[in-house]
């Protein structure tokens, strides 16, 4: 919270719905800067979808899949530690989760997650949060990757609200969703009238730092009953050493007005002149 407003709500024990769907490690509600709830949790389309979170198709080890992180089956995500703390001006919420799988060795937790989240005080009608998200192999040939189609979609999501005014923007101005991945560069912008009243308008930015390994990373879009991607890393897995993490750098910006109320090419310029050492 700042200044007593809600920004976000952190979900850290596993929720259900009816018993079903058991999730847990996202956030939801994601709050705009007039207070409306920007993200949904447990939808009709997709019930295992969650606001704001982070997963993969593919978790496979030694050749061979041992879950589902997308739907959350047969994984589970333990968090082990939750820190928080205020540091130069900033709200953080540092995160240690052990994924674990009934299918490998009697659920022996076999990839260490270490997030953060960096929230940033409220200036100029906008709201920054980052995210580094760690993730680090605990046994060997432990492999991650989006779906195993065309479209590869996996990594960080976000489930928002879908209104029929919702423009999607990026460096060439408006973008329209296709069924595959979209080349747009390394920052998107959601506006819409997410309010009930449907009176204002409120926008939700992802941007991609240019240390996340696949930057400036492609896009998956949804205008109806889904979910907004950037992807990593696509259909084909990739490896997770054991000896240094895979790193996956973001900043969240939530504003009043459309994406031509704000600069974004700069904010994109600022973040990617960011230290975000690990």
């Amino acid at each position: 919270m700042e200044n007593r407003q809600p920004i976000f709500f952190y979900q850290r024990m596993t929720k259900s719905l009816n018993g079903k769907y058991l999730c847990n490690n996202y956030l939801h509600p994601l709050y705009s800067l007039n207070g409306d709830t920007l993200t949904e949790e447990f939808p009709a389309d997709h019930l295992y979808h969650r606001g704001i979170f982070w997963a993969w198709h593919q978790v496979y080890i030694n050749g061979k899949s041992v879950g589902d992180s997308w739907i959350m089956e047969n994984i589970e995500q333990k968090v082990v530690k939750v820190q928080t703390l205020i540091k130069r001006n900033t709200a953080q919420l540092k995160l240690n989760v052990f994924w674990k799988s009934p299918l490998f060795e009697n659920s022996r937790p076999f990839i260490s997650e270490n997030t953060s989240i960096t929230v940033y005080p409220l200036k100029d009608s906008i709201r920054k949060i980052d995210f580094t998200i760690s993730l680090k192999a605990l046994t060997s040939d432990v492999e991650i990757g989006g779906s195993d189609d065309e479209k590869g979609y996996g990594g960080l999501c976000a489930r928002l609200k879908l209104p029929d005014n919702l423009i999607f923007t990026s460096l060439n101005g408006d973008v329209m969703p296709q069924l595959g991945q979209i080349e747009a560069g390394p920052w998107m912008d959601f506006s819409a009238s997410f309010a009930r009243n449907r009176r204002t308008t409120d926008g939700l930015s992802i941007f991609c730092h240019p240390q996340t390994p696949n930057y400036p990373a492609p896009w998956i879009l949804r205008s109806e009953t889904s979910m907004q991607n950037i992807v990593f890393p696509g259909r084909n897995r990739i490896v997770l050493p054991i000896n240094k993490p895979v790193t996956l750098f973001y900043r969240l910006i939530i504003h009043n007005g459309n994406a031509k109320n704000i600069n974004l090419v700069k904010l994109q310029k600022e973040y990617e002149g960011t230290s975000v050492a690990n």
